[in-house]
């Protein structure tokens, strides 16, 4: 597919005409190559480039195109690819996750830019240009990332939103409308004739020719309120009286603290009076109050997917209701933009004797934390239907792995079926738990994860706490299964915006590159100092929504609720630079930098300086890692390099300087090195 969208940009570019402003950093060498003389970038001006759309979009396929070798079949998932390739070894291997470098993505904003080259960025379809992301301007984005380094991509969920009970200007992307559809948005008004799918596959297809797999954000627990099943199946969601909708919220358990559903705290948890009152808002779905007006206002609707739910509503008073936390006394709002599918016909077993036999089907913290309790009435057709989402994807598009969103709240059948189905297609498919908790990586490697999300956007910024040495010294390495590392999620404030702003944000990227157990995961717009948050979910609260100067035009906007497009022609370059020149090296020595290779006991003891040493298990090799947690107090600290096992010293070189690329060697004293390390600072010293 991507062939035939590059052959369709080089035959219009023949033809169109008009400008296309585009930030600088999305232009690869060959197109400034391009362009005329007196139009190309000097030095480190950072204003838009005007091109030829066509012309520009045609020369960065070309460019992918060139990495295509013959008789590989870039539309099939990686491992595949590694087989066809001669390189069999590879196929099935589901550990290449722990040494990648994930660059993850929202499409709607990361690639969203004002094309027209003045005025504002207005965030959708322009006259003939896209203002917000697309498939083909992530396809244009692929060398960038290259010359960064990153080689897996993970992209927040892609599947059809619905714009029923948005929160801002746009819907949430985990509102999903459809499983099986893609987000109609992604399409580019440049590709006519095309249609968001071919887009989305051209775009994997892309990725593979440039050495990178795609990672999916799915989501089997909540959908969109006006979810597309509901008209064929009524029974695979909750319902409550539409009269009662504003009264509907998570009940207060104020006998109990915040805490999770337990078999022991069930009964407390359905006596509460809060509890009670909920219950009362349940019915029965449509397809069971009234049958046969069922069936007549499905065969109305049928093919009405973007409209029946104002009607269904008005005809049966009924709707689903929105989701909360799994957590009783949870803080935090309800989820209004989306509801929970009915996984069980019956409450939780332990839960049935506390409710009345005329009870219709609800939620309660028991019901959303599936994975806590016994429960013999799985909903089967929705099951099956849930297992095939992930395949439909492998199949139709030969994606690589997913992340897969609250699975840690699914019925253990379902979350093990759901694994097993989509690695019996590829046994090369990684699966990433949304597990928040760093102490449950054992359960996500029972229940067959190759990672887990962990929380070391919490504790890395807390490095004058001392949460950053706890995290990265002496939790991380005890892992059975790695964490992405990162000071940044799409949840969380980003790095820049911590205490201790850009200084912290070049810490934290040179402390994550090296980390044991730890995938390198870098939050799209962290590389050009983007300092609004995508989301307010985690760590957060509404006075996050302001972290842009009151001037700026999208002064708090949230791009999972609003327009949004980031700041590339504002972008840190310092930051960038730093990111560029430790591509190679994480590129060299990432696959080795790993637990089984990590040494102890060679650094002088330090509460502060995190200190990380690896040997080359089959080269005359070893990196160390090391990271200043004071932020006040610089820091020596001396490493024993002549006891590294296997090794012969001949030198040693110490990579980056207060952030700067460098190439000084350091002299060895009686088989040490002393480093030196500044307030905050960050580091990484090679042994040959």
């Amino acid at each position: 597919m991507l062939k035939e969208i590059y052959d369709y940009l080089k035959n219009k570019a023949k033809t169109s005409s008009g400008y296309y402003a585009i930030p600088y950093l999305w232009a690869s060498q060959s197109v400034i190559n391009a362009m005329m003389p007196s139009d190309r970038p000097v030095g480190d001006d950072r204003k838009p480039l005007l091109v030829n759309p066509h012309k520009y979009y045609s020369r960065i396929l070309s460019e992918i195109l060139e990495q295509k070798k013959p008789g590989v079949h870039y539309e099939r998932p990686f491992s595949a690819l590694k087989e066809q390739a001669g390189r069999s070894a590879f196929t099935g291997e589901r550990d290449w996750l722990q040494s990648r470098y994930m660059y993850g993505f929202f499409v709607r904003a990361t690639t969203a830019y004002n094309h027209k080259g003045y005025w504002k960025f207005q965030g959708s379809q322009i006259g003939r240009y896209t203002e917000g992301g697309t498939f083909l301007k992530m396809i244009a984005l692929l060398p960038y990332l290259k010359k960064i380094g990153i080689d897996t991509l993970y992209s927040l969920p892609i599947t059809k939103y619905s714009h029923l009970y948005q929160k801002g200007e746009l819907p949430s992307p985990y509102a999903v409308k459809n499983f099986l559809q893609i987000e109609p948005s992604y399409k580019d008004a440049l590709l006519a004739g095309f249609t968001v799918e071919d887009e989305f596959s051209a775009f994997v297809e892309a990725a593979h020719m440039m050495g990178m797999r795609v990672i999916l954000d799915f989501v089997p627990r909540t959908c969109a309120r006006d979810n597309d099943l509901i008209l064929e199946h009524p029974d695979w969601f909750y319902w409550i009286r539409a009269s009662k909708e504003e009264q509907y919220k998570a009940p207060s358990i104020d006998a109990l603290g915040f805490c999770q559903p337990s078999v022991e705290n069930l009964s407390t948890i359905y006596a509460a009076e809060k509890t009670k009152e909920l219950l009362g808002l349940f019915s029965h779905s449509p397809d069971r109050l009234d049958p046969q007006r069922w069936e007549y206002f499905k065969e109305e609707h049928r093919g009405k997917e973007e409209s029946f739910f104002e009607d269904l509503v008005k005809t049966f008073g009924v709707l689903p209701p929105p989701g909360f936390s799994d957590w009783v006394n949870d803080t935090q709002p309800a989820w209004t933009d989306v509801t929970f599918l009915k996984l069980f016909h019956l409450p939780p077993n332990p839960s049935r004797a506390l409710v009345g036999a005329e009870q219709p089907p609800y939620v309660l913290f028991d019901i959303i934390k599936a994975s806590n309790f016994e429960n013999d009435s799985p909903n089967l057709p929705l099951w099956e239907y849930l297992v095939n989402v992930i395949p439909s994807y492998q199949k139709r598009f030969g994606i690589d792995g997913v992340r897969l969103d609250m699975g840690h709240a699914l019925p253990r059948q379902l979350e093990e079926e759901i694994i097993r189905k989509a690695r019996d297609l590829d046994p090369g498919f990684v699966f990433i738990a949304e597990e928040l908790e760093i102490t449950k990586d054992e359960r996500a490697l029972e229940r067959g994860y190759d990672a887990i999300l962990g929380n070391s956007w919490w504790m890395e910024p807390r490095v004058d706490e001392g949460k950053c040495f706890e995290f990265c010294q002496q939790l991380l390495p005890a892992l059975k299964l790695p964490a992405l590392v990162t000071a940044e999620t799409p949840d969380t404030p980003r790095a820049i915006a911590r205490k201790y702003r850009k200084r912290f944000s070049q810490f934290s990227f040179i402390l994550n590159l090296f980390l044991p157990n730890g995938i390198t995961f870098i939050n799209s717009g962290f590389e050009i100092g983007e300092v609004q948050p995508l989301n307010l979910g985690l760590d957060n609260d509404e006075r996050g929504r302001f972290a842009l100067p009151e001037q700026d035009p999208l002064y708090g906007k949230i791009a999972f609720f609003d327009h949004y497009a980031y700041h590339w022609d504002q972008a840190d370059l310092e930051l960038l630079q730093l990111m560029q020149s430790a591509a190679t090296l994480k590129a060299e020595c990432g696959p080795w930098c790993r637990g089984e290779n990590r040494l102890e006991g060679l650094f002088t003891p330090s509460e502060k300086v995190i200190a990380h040493l690896y040997k080359n298990p089959v080269q005359n090799q070893a990196l160390i890692l090391l990271a200043n947690t004071d932020f006040v107090n610089a820091s020596w600290i001396s490493i024993d390099v002549s006891h590294i096992p296997d090794m012969r010293v001949g030198g040693v070189r110490r990579e980056y300087v207060n952030y700067a690329k460098t190439q000084q060697y350091m002299n060895l004293e009686d088989g040490y090195v002393h480093v030196f390390l500044e307030p905050g600072e960050a580091t990484v010293l090679t042994v040959r």
